[in-house]
């Protein structure tokens, strides 16, 4: 099952949690430092929440979660051939997990097309995000003074 990410940042870590777990009805799957991941069924949704990164409520990026690498490779090879420009990563560290992935370099911002393969001990490694303008809204850039991931 594919499923949207949507990655968001937030200035209270605990309030989010507790808002999400309820609007959702699911609790997170993951919580470390600064960050909690929500895996919701219903409406298939990869809730990010990072703390400490760009102004609360704004957009951080945004992805899609795939069951396997290839899904990954698949992907990158269609958006390549439809001419975007694709970054693509193999097992990159990034939201406390190991990851395939491929950053797709949208007209706004970037799109991140992923799977997970193992948990991670960092929140952010070095995973590839391009670089974007700060006016395509995803505040973590422009704050933080270079990429990240989730």
């Amino acid at each position: 099952m594919s499923r949207v990410q949507l990655a968001l940042n937030v200035g209270d870590l605990d309030a989010s949690i507790d808002f999400y777990t309820k609007l959702f009805k699911t609790p997170p799957a993951k919580v470390r430092e600064n960050y909690a991941n929500f895996a919701i069924a219903e409406p298939p949704l990869k809730l990010v929440l990072i703390a400490g990164h760009g102004e609360p409520g704004s957009l951080n990026h945004v992805g899609v979660e795939v069951e396997s690498t290839d899904e990954v490779a698949s992907a990158a090879a269609r958006m390549q051939a439809e001419g975007a420009v694709c970054n693509i990563r193999e097992s990159t560290s990034c939201c406390y997990a190991v990851q395939d992935k491929v950053w797709v370099s949208g007209p706004e911002i970037p799109w991140e097309i992923y799977t997970v393969l193992a948990d991670a001990d960092v929140l952010h490694g070095d995973d590839g995000m391009p670089a974007h303008p700060p006016s395509a809204g995803v505040a973590s850039v422009a704050a933080g003074g270079g990429t990240t991931c989730c």
